[in-house]
């Protein structure tokens, strides 16, 4: 067919479908009561679901791990962990009494059995807040306050052992790079290196420690240093039920946030099986509607088409001309619920997110849901018509006009 009759029944059928407009109209008004509902549940359910995703990924305690009891796992263990594929971040722990120093700025400002973890680079808890030297430390939020202390600061980290009856006191000055705010953390703790943690523990359990100002104990040559705990981290929150398994299968006992992971995990399914019953039945009712509106029409003007034929039209010309309707009807019944769609999520918006009970909790589409949308309308609409261009192209020219 030429471009020239192409253009001519794009022309056709942009006059037929204006002529008839109050048909047009009521095609259009019913993909519309079909697409601006299912668009507007589709927005609800992704805008929910992607907002406790992302609450889920933006906090890091959802990836960790805790191992709930004590063991004794060697750094080759620890190493080994690290490169399975379903561990983000994993560094060794000391035994819980080696975990706690005092922190002091001044004699009037102290805590006494500060929480002392160990950390590195890639902690998720830390993000961009990063340790070059060996003596940097970050402190909490709650930790700061105490001690009237903010990032550039320096205090003095205190630790005591008792060594032959003699009671001796280690101590390190650190310098604090950062504080970390109390969303994640909020108790009073100091991360630092692993290394100085481990020379708390060497301390404490007799050892030589010239960094902490220790000159006797006994000597670290032939010590071989073990971990009580590991702090572990998952990559992702997908990765977090697979590797606290390889943990129990070693009879490691755990506990992490998995059940919550879980449950929005059933939420997004419990709203996408809704989703997907409610759209099926939308669409095949409209699907029935659509084929009995056209087919209708087609029938109706079963002379207008003869004379169509007559004018030198063929079957396939014919057939092009009722999808070109189909495909106009199902763009501008598109645009009309997608506007629709768009002052629907407006108000869900503004409601939403002024209430106290749901927060932030958004009803939106992205451009890639709103294209898909566009193309399924699309297509579904060229199937439709589709089967009434069969119809229209039966049509005997001779057979219609005889009933003139």
């Amino acid at each position: 067919m030429s471009a020239k009759r192409c253009r001519l029944l794009a022309r056709l059928a942009l006059q037929d479908l204006w002529h008839d407009r109050m048909i047009s109209f009521c095609i259009i008004s019913a993909l519309v009561a079909v697409i601006a509902p299912l668009l507007l549940l589709f927005g609800l359910r992704f805008g929910i679901v992607s907002q406790l995703e992302q609450q889920l990924i933006s906090d890091p305690r959802n990836l960790e791990i805790r191992m709930l009891s004590s063991g004794n796992y060697s750094q080759a263990w620890i190493d080994h962990l690290k490169q399975r594929s379903e561990v983000g971040f994993a560094i060794g722990q000391t035994r819980s009494l080696n975990t706690l120093a005092d922190l002091q700025k001044d004699p009037r400002h102290f805590i006494e059995n500060a929480e002392v973890i160990p950390t590195a680079s890639g902690d998720p808890l830390l993000g961009n807040i990063h340790l070059i030297k060996d003596d940097d430390v970050v402190l909490t939020e709650n930790a700061a306050r105490q001690l009237s202390v903010k990032s550039g600061d320096s205090i003095t980290l205190r630790v005591s052992r008792s060594l032959e009856g003699r009671l001796e006191m280690g101590q390190r000055r650190v310098h604090i790079v950062g504080v970390l705010a109390p969303t994640y953390f909020n108790r009073s703790a100091l991360f630092t290196r692993q290394d100085l943690l481990v020379m708390l523990e060497n301390f404490r359990d007799g050892y030589l420690t010239p960094s902490l100002g220790a000159q006797d104990g006994t000597s670290l040559a032939q010590h071989i240093q073990h971990f009580a705990r590991v702090r572990l981290y998952a990559k992702d929150i997908d990765q977090v039920a697979g590797l606290e398994q390889v943990l129990n299968q070693q009879r490691i006992e755990t506990s992490s946030r998995l059940a919550d992971i879980e449950n929005v995990k059933s939420i997004n399914r419990v709203l996408g099986v809704i989703f997907n019953i409610i759209a099926a039945t939308a669409l095949l009712g409209s699907i029935a509607s659509l084929v009995g509106s056209f087919i209708a029409n087609i029938d109706r003007k079963r002379k207008h088409i003869a004379v169509l034929r007559l004018l030198g039209f063929t079957r396939s010309g014919v057939a092009i001309y009722v999808i070109l309707q189909g495909l106009i009807l199902s763009l501008a019944a598109y645009l009309g619920g997608y506007s629709l769609y768009l002052f629907s999520s407006s108000v869900f918006n503004h409601v939403l997110s002024t209430s106290q009970i749901t927060g932030q909790m958004l009803c939106r589409l992205t451009p890639i849901h709103a294209l898909i949308a566009m193309g399924l309308t699309v297509v579904i609409s060229l199937v439709v018509a589709t089967i009434a261009a069969y119809r229209a192209t039966i049509i005997e020219p001779a057979q219609s006009l005889r009933e003139l």
